[in-house]
């Protein structure tokens, strides 16, 4: 009787299972797939959708040769995959696919292995339509003010905003973060210099969470990020800082068989008529950030100058 329990118990799980991977493939707004030698053995609705599939037609049990321009651009992609796979790493990259009709788009494919103790196994697919954002990347004008890496504002499109700023006649308060991961070097060391290029996307993309619209991050050298923020004094800067600095230390980067961590310095400054260039506001950010690290990491603190005397509060 146990035992019959038992297995009417577990058999009710993996409904129930069952169940609720049907509910997520239809519902969630991703596209989702799963492969299993050469073909997809299950696709969410979205997946359906953005091939060009729909209610009459499905991919699920379809050759996935059939997304691909070629049998060349298959067997690369599939080369890429493998490779990465078995050294312990996803695969992250665009690719040219191809829809029912004909008609082909970029996608961003990210792909692990549903196991990886058999990574040429079943593989996990999750699938974005990159191709207005890659079209954007390749004009002369995006790629002369973003950092290739991070896709934020580079050095001199950082610099060529503060400088509206700096010398001002207008009232309003503008400051500047400098964000500078403790460590980072360990992080290449250890892992890589491919897990650590995915690290900094990954970091890029939560600081824009932390700021708004009108506001400004960049990427300025290695791992260091500056932050613009008009209309914002020093007491807000602050709160956004701090925002920062906690959401780098709760950030997990799980990249294959990889899993790491890192904190962050970060120096805040308000512009003020002492400092009359963009370098001395860069300079007064980077000094309070170099304060912070001096005083053990994992921390931020505050460029002010008062009549001539400067000095960094915590």
């Amino acid at each position: 009787m146990h035992e019959a329990n038992s297995r009417e118990g577990a058999e009710g799980a993996q409904e129930l299972g069952a169940a609720r991977m049907r509910a997520l493939l239809v519902r969630a707004p991703m596209a989702v797939g799963f492969v299993k030698d050469g073909t997809f053995a299950l696709v969410s609705e979205h997946f359906n959708h953005l091939f060009g599939h729909g209610d009459d037609t499905d991919l699920t049990g379809q050759s996935i040769r059939g997304v691909y321009v070629s049998d060349a651009a298959l067997h690369s992609v599939q080369e890429r995959m493998t490779a990465a796979f078995v050294s312990g790493r996803p695969l992250d990259d665009e690719f040219e696919f191809v829809r029912r009709d004909g008609s082909r788009f970029w996608g961003r494919l990210q792909a692990t292995p549903v196991h990886w103790d058999a990574p040429t196994g079943e593989a996990l697919w999750l699938l974005d339509d990159v191709t207005a954002a890659r079209a954007l990347r390749m004009q002369p004008t995006w790629t002369a003010k973003h950092d290739a890496l991070t896709e934020l504002a580079n050095r001199r499109e950082f610099e060529r905003r503060l400088a509206e700023h700096v010398g001002s006649r207008r009232h309003e308060p503008v400051s500047v973060l400098w964000v500078d991961v403790d460590h980072f070097s360990e992080v290449i060391a250890g892992m890589g210099v491919e897990v650590g290029d995915h690290f900094l996307y990954g970091l890029g993309q939560l600081l824009i969470t932390k700021v708004r619209a009108s506001d400004l991050v960049a990427r300025l050298e290695n791992d260091c990020f500056a932050v613009l923020l008009p209309n914002c004094d020093q007491h807000y800067a602050e709160i956004v800082a701090e925002k920062m600095r906690s959401g780098i230390a709760g950030f997990r980067l799980r990249w294959g068989l990889h899993r790491t961590r890192v904190k962050a310095c970060v120096g805040v400054v308000q512009l003020q008529a002492t400092l009359e260039s963009v370098d001395a506001v860069i300079g007064a950010a980077v000094l309070a950030c170099t304060e912070a690290k001096a005083a053990g990491g994992d921390s931020v603190r505050v460029f002010i100058s008062a009549g001539g005397y400067e000095e960094l509060a915590g």
